[in-house]
């Protein structure tokens, strides 16, 4: 059951709202249940911490970085952290981390831009969510809880705060999924913890929801076609690694051989076709490798659905060059159709597996980086396009990172996002951003030149500072914008 215009519309004026939710209808029949739910052994990994460490002081800070407000606890069985500095500016930003594996210990990850909110007034707040596994609807929930909770949690802290003036949300992978199906309009119908954000920054994120799943499909059933085993179970992958593994690569996946390299053309035609990057995503930046690791499932998502989600009917295979050997492997590769309802909106809450419609009203900036081929960049294509088909373009600026790996960005790329989405919803200044979709522009040997800042500082990551000087050292440099 879907609201109308007008009552969505009412009920988005407010900045947060809490309520009961749950598409559907008035069938009051006790919603099916799935292996997720009966997950219960989920624990916070310090479920008795009040407080967390001051972020350490930093040459150019001008704002005492020990002096913020620091609160931790547990609401709803996740972990949360909550910082507001003594200067705050009446704005919160929630993060959304990515995924955290299948164990039941419950992590928190701070912010990448924290140092830049605390250093700006902004609070910020983050969630570990109450269950591990790929359970975006559980990080939604959890996230707009926190929320919602924000102030009383200051009162409980001595700390009295007016509500916020302006609510935003960013997070990474997982959390760019939870960042994107957050901000839809079908969050604000449907979800049980409501709330209207101003503005979002998902970066590296799974912008296509359940088509990330069809892509992972849709590369093991190439590559079992061309290692000679077309017909092998889709699910029985285990039996078959090893000899499609040395079929195509001599040393898995930095060489490939002949066959091999017929393959990554299909990869990257699946992953947002001819661009730069992709060879040293390959290569060096090492997001092939866990993707490699993740073939054989069965479509429920590892027991988030009851019924396959995979759908592989779309794709035409492309060898690039190779027009005979592309009809070939279209001729043999198996299809995959997804189970009717396997993700459908449900009574209780969001879907099991929250979508990103592109039914967005607030100022959107993404970031994804080019050689990420476990969270590919053809996802901000798929999203390019649902948003445009909603008539909401205006609404979203994307940036392509020159990033050698998931989520490899410098903390300087993610600043530069956050602050051009705070200056589009609060002065209605547009950024630019990248064409995703421009088949030439995208293959042009500059693509994702404009928005890439390699100058490192203290704050990131050693991954991303040797990721960095490898694309420094084997491709062309970036003109000074």
């Amino acid at each position: 059951m879907h609201m109308t215009r007008s009552t969505f519309l009412a009920l988005a004026t407010g900045l947060t709202l809490a309520a009961c939710g749950g598409g559907g209808d008035d069938d009051n029949t006790p919603e099916e249940t799935r292996l997720q739910d009966s997950r219960t052994s989920f624990v916070p990994a310090n479920p008795t911490a009040t407080t967390f460490d001051a972020l350490a002081a930093a040459p150019g800070d001008t704002v005492d970085t020990t002096t913020t407000s620091r609160w931790a606890g547990v609401l709803g069985g996740a972990a949360y952290r909550v910082e507001v500095p003594a200067n705050w500016n009446g704005k919160l930003v929630m993060y959304a981390h990515g995924y955290a594996g299948e164990g039941n210990t419950l992590s928190i990850t701070n912010p990448a831009i924290r140092r830049h909110l605390i250093q700006n007034g902004y609070a910020w707040a983050a969630s570990s969510y109450s269950k591990n596994f790929y359970d975006v609807r559980v990080g939604v929930e959890d996230t707009n809880a926190l929320a919602l909770e924000f102030n009383k949690i200051a009162t409980a802290n001595g700390r009295t705060l007016a509500a916020p003036t302006r609510l935003y949300i960013t997070g990474h992978s997982m959390g760019g999924h939870i960042t994107a199906a957050a901000i839809e309009k079908e969050a604000l119908e449907d979800a049980n913890h409501k709330v209207r954000y101003n503005g979002a920054v998902p970066m590296c994120g799974v912008m296509g929801d359940t088509e990330l799943f069809d892509y992972f499909a849709g590369a093991q059933l190439a590559a079992q076609v061309l290692a000679g085993v077309p017909n092998n179970p889709f699910t029985n992958w285990a039996a078959i690694r090893g000899q499609v593994t040395t079929t195509l690569f001599t040393t898995f996946p930095s060489a490939p051989t002949a066959t091999g390299a017929r393959f990554l053309s299909v990869v990257e035609n699946l992953t947002g076709g001819d661009r730069p990057l992709f060879d040293l995503g390959v290569a060096v930046g090492g997001s092939f490798s866990p993707v490699w690791g993740v073939f054989g499932g069965d479509g429920t998502v590892n027991g988030i659905l009851n019924k396959s989600v995979i759908d592989t009917n779309r794709f035409t295979y492309t060898i690039t060059g190779d027009a005979a050997g592309s009809a070939a492997l279209n001729a043999a590769v198996q299809k995959k159709t997804a189970d009717a309802d396997a993700n459908r909106e449900r009574r209780d809450g969001l879907r099991w597996i929250p979508k990103a419609n592109g039914e967005i009203g607030i100022p959107v900036v993404t970031l994804h980086t080019l050689g990420d081929l476990y969270v590919p960049f053809s996802m901000q294509q798929i999203y390019k396009r649902r948003v445009v088909a909603e008539g909401n373009d205006r609404w979203l600026v994307q940036r392509a990172i020159r990033g050698a790996s998931h989520c490899d960005f410098t903390v300087a790329e993610q600043v530069e996002a956050f602050d051009a989405m705070i200056n589009w919803e609060q002065n209605g200044v547009k950024p630019a951003g990248d064409d995703v979709l421009t088949a030439a522009t995208v293959a042009a040997p500059t693509y994702g030149c404009t928005y890439t800042r390699n100058t490192l500082g203290m704050d990131d990551g050693t991954t991303t500072r040797q990721l960095r000087a490898v694309i420094a050292a084997q491709t062309p440099a970036c003109p000074v914008p």
